[in-house]
Parts: structure tokens; C-alpha cells; sequence
């Protein structure tokens, strides 16, 4: 998995995170609210104990605090991930 920093400013950030297939972002929570929108391949995404499939063109909201994670089900899938405010633990 890599992730690289698209932008940022005021309360927002752009994140491009791409996959390897079978590849985990483990489940995991953050005060951050947070939109993911696939841009390639696919994933099976969990959020809140609800597994479903996403696919190209799907996005994805998720509420600050709510446990979510992802697992890829293709080479080279991309989420286009935007955080509110900022996750500054990504500039560290």
C-alpha cells in the first residue's frame, strides 16, 4: 500500500491511496470524517460491521469515530481518500 498527499488547506486533505490485490487497510477509527471514492479496481470495504463491495465510481462516507477498513481486491486499486480536518498524523 502507498499513500500520497494530493492537497491540503484549511480544514480539508486529498489522499491517493493504491492497493496491491489482497492488500488491508486494517480496521481502524479516527475522529476524522472522511469520503473515499474509488477511482480503480475494487475493495471489500467494512464500516461499522457492514461489509459491501465497491467498485469504480462508488464513494463512501464515513462518520467521524466509526470503525472501517478495506481490503483489495484487485492489483494496483486506488481509493481517492478526502479527510476533514486535516490528518496531520500523515505529515509526521
Amino acid at each position: 500500500m502507498s499513500r500520497k498527499i494530493l492537497t491540503r488547506g484549511g480544514g480539508l486533505m486529498m489522499v491517493e491511496v493504491t492497493f496491491k490485490e489482497g492488500a488491508v487497510g486494517a480496521l481502524h477509527q479516527h475522529f476524522h470524517e472522511q469520503i473515499s471514492y474509488i477511482i480503480k479496481g475494487s475493495f471489500q470495504f467494512e464500516l461499522d460491521g457492514n461489509v459491501q463491495k465497491v467498485t469504480v465510481g462508488d464513494s463512501i462516507y464515513v462518520p467521524s469515530n466509526a470503525a472501517h477498513g478495506v481490503r483489495s481486491l484487485e492489483e494496483g486499486s486506488v481509493i481517492l481518500d478526502v479527510f476533514s480536518p486535516q490528518r496531520e498524523d500523515f505529515l509526521e
